[in-house]
């Protein structure tokens, strides 16, 4: 492959990390939602874990450095756990 083909194939790569970035904030949205409806707290530290957990056992399947990985899900998780608040 040129280095102008694999440019190409890392924007692709880009744009669906972006989709499937967006479907998670979709359903978190929806999470806080129920959440609210429920009275349930913002923050479910067993979820936050199971979730990192995830992470960590994905990366290693696919040989990507854990720590990464789990930087990128912590963040994640930040994100939607802020918003969830501010819709409060």
């Amino acid at each position: 492959m040129s280095l102008d083909e694999l440019r190409e194939e890392i924007q692709t790569i880009d744009r669906e990390i972006v989709e499937l970035i967006a479907q998670r904030t979709y359903v978190a949205e929806t999470i806080a939602a129920v959440k609210r409806e429920e009275g349930l707290p913002t923050t479910d530290e067993k979820q936050e874990q199971a979730v990192m957990d995830r992470a960590g056992e994905n990366a290693r399947r696919f040989d990507v450095d854990d720590n990464l990985v789990k930087a990128i899900f912590r963040l994640l998780i930040e994100l939607n756990k802020v918003e969830q608040r501010e819709s409060r």
